[in-house]
Parts: structure tokens; sequence; C-alpha cells
């Protein structure tokens, strides 16, 4: 399984930090070119490794960390997402009729055909997500939600990866809004830094 995190800002380098904390290899890309990436990324660590989007999107696993509005440039990147798992580590406030009525992921989602869409590691601040999530014998939580229950699964193990507590909310349009903003109200669990202790 191969991983690759578009967006270098806040959000994906701490993600970038944990894939590195448990050394496993990662490509990160960005607008920048890969050479601009690269000093950040040999600081986080040997397995975060720059590439160009082209190159990034070979990955079976993406997690999308751009903004919000940036996430239809990416799409159009390929012309079929088939096969590919995207994790939606973005956060949107924009008007619910600007997103025809649906969950941001949801509505991310049509611009990407054939993918398995997965909301994920988004509900934390950057600076929350940089650090170790095994605390005091727990580990810090992530809620996913996806329409895609094997995909969700997958992405639950990575988390476990990752060191994190995956807890599955189930669909978008379900527990999936508990982690999403609707308008300018964020959800509830939003920005709830959680442990999960081991039983």
């Amino acid at each position: 399984m191969s991983y690759a995190i578009i967006g270098f800002g806040s959000i994906g380098q701490a993600l970038a930090r944990a894939f590195a904390r448990n050394n496993i290899e990662v490509a990160v890309a960005s607008r920048r070119p890969p050479e601009a990436l690269l000093p950040q990324a040999q600081a986080i660590g040997p397995t975060v490794i720059p590439k160009t989007l082209a190159e990034a999107l070979k990955a079976d696993v993406i997690i999308l960390a751009v903004l919000f509005q940036g996430h239809r440039e990416v799409a159009k990147a390929l012309p079929s997402w088939q096969g590919k798992t995207i994790i939606d580590a973005m956060n949107s406030n924009d008007p619910v009729e600007d997103l025809d009525g649906l969950p941001s992921t949801a509505f991310a989602a049509k611009a990407f055909p054939g993918a398995r869409f997965v909301k994920g590691f988004n509900h934390l601040l950057a600076g929350t997500l940089a650090t170790d999530p095994n605390v005091q014998g727990g580990h810090r939580v992530v809620f996913l939600s996806s329409d895609d229950g094997a995909a969700a699964a997958q992405v639950a193990d990575l988390a476990r990866r990752l060191g994190f507590a995956p807890v599955n909310l189930g669909k978008l349009d379900e527990g999936g809004t508990l982690v999403q903003a609707r308008g300018r109200v964020w959800g509830p669990l939003i920005f709830q830094d959680l442990f999960k202790q081991e039983p």
C-alpha cells in the first residue's frame, strides 16, 4: 500500500510527521515543485518524499490536505480516480447552498469520479495533530466517516498504524456531519481532543 499527502501546509506537515514517526514512507506534493518542499520534508524525516503531483497521485491512498477551494484543481490531474482511496482532511465553511446542500466531503467527492472517499484527520488543529498521539497509555482519537465501509476500514487500519485510535462515525450524511461545518456552524466534534484508553 502506498501513501501520498497532497498539500504541504500545516495539516500536511502534521500528517507527514505521523508517517515519519512510524517509519512509513509517504509522498508529499503541493503546487510548489518537489525541490521547494525538500528542506521541510528532510527536517521531518527520511520517509517523507517530495514528488510532483503526477507522481504522488500514483499512490493507493491519497490524503487531501489542500484548502477546500483547491480540491477541484487536484481532481483535474487524473481522468479517473478508480481504485484510489481519498482521505478528506479538508474543512469548509462555505454556505450549504454552495455545496448543493451536501456535507463538504460528499460535495468534494463529486469531483473525483471512481474514488472511495473517507472523511478523516480533519477535526484536530494542526499543532495537536503534529504531536505524538500515544499519551499516557491511550491513543488520540481520529474520527472517520464514509459511505464506503471497506474504505473506512482501510483508513482505520492506517490510522492505527500511525498511532491513532480511529472512531467510525458512519455515513457522511449521518455521523459524518458531527465533524463537518454546515455553513458557519461547526460540527460538535470539531476540535475535540479525545483519547481512547487501551483495554
